[in-house]
């Protein structure tokens, strides 16, 4: 690997942004390449933006030849805003599928190690853990608290955030009045519209395992590409 892509792909690593390296395999060429930059109509772009999207490497044919693209793609992460029953089946399964996942709840009581053994926990106010989470193209934010004075102050820093997916727990009429505070608040219908409300994919859930996979199977819909 020559210094000048090494320095390009330490500089994405620290800024948390997924590249990939793209080595033409028959003359060693080498480029780097941001998925979030690449021309889905090229054929090399759209290839790079299917592998970091598939967190897989693959071969690709292009008129100079046989293209090995290496998938640099930050660590997967998910920030749960309440550290309510949904929220410890979720982490639980987050972690299974991959995530490095963080409680914020400033309510003690209930952001516990007993609770969530594992798991990393933060006690800040909402917005404040979001701040300090910094969220990145490959995390997802789920709000859970049903409390508009928690979940509100995470949404606001959520949608200020380049974060691939966000998700809030409530029905459709409280769905209907956070978006309208939002949108007092100052976020126009596009950012809005980035919002997953209520929650999870329409499976019928009641529990709060069966909302949990409801929740993560939204959340690998939105990683993978797939139909929501």
């Amino acid at each position: 690997m020559q210094r000048d892509t090494l320095e390009q792909i330490l500089a994405a690593k620290a800024e948390k942004r997924p590249v990939l390296l793209a080595t033409n395999l028959a003359n060693g060429e080498e480029r780097v390449i941001d998925p979030a930059l690449a021309d889905p109509q090229d054929p090399l772009g759209a290839a790079a933006i299917a592998a970091a999207r598939d967190d897989k490497g693959r071969i690709v044919d292009t008129p100079a030849g046989e293209v090995f693209l290496n998938v640099f793609n930050p660590p997967l992460r998910m920030l749960i805003v309440g550290a309510v029953h949904i929220a410890q089946p979720l982490a639980q399964m987050a972690v299974i599928a991959g995530f490095d996942v963080t409680i914020v709840d400033p309510r003690r009581a209930f952001a516990t190690a007993s609770r969530f053994p594992g798991v990393a926990l933060r006690h800040d106010w909402p917005d404040e853990g979001v701040a300090e989470f910094a969220p990145d193209r490959r995390t997802a934010i789920v709000t859970l608290t049903h409390d508009p004075k928690l979940d509100d102050a995470a949404l606001q820093g959520a949608l200020s955030s380049d974060c691939f997916y966000i998700g809030c727990l409530g029905s459709k009429k409280t769905h209907a009045a956070r978006l309208e505070r939002l949108r007092r608040a100052g976020f126009d219908t596009a950012a809005l519209e980035r919002i997953h409300g209520p929650v999870g994919l329409a499976i019928g859930a009641k529990s709060p395992a069966e909302i949990a996979v409801s929740i993560l199977a939204e959340i690998v819909s939105r990683l993978r590409g797939g139909a929501l």
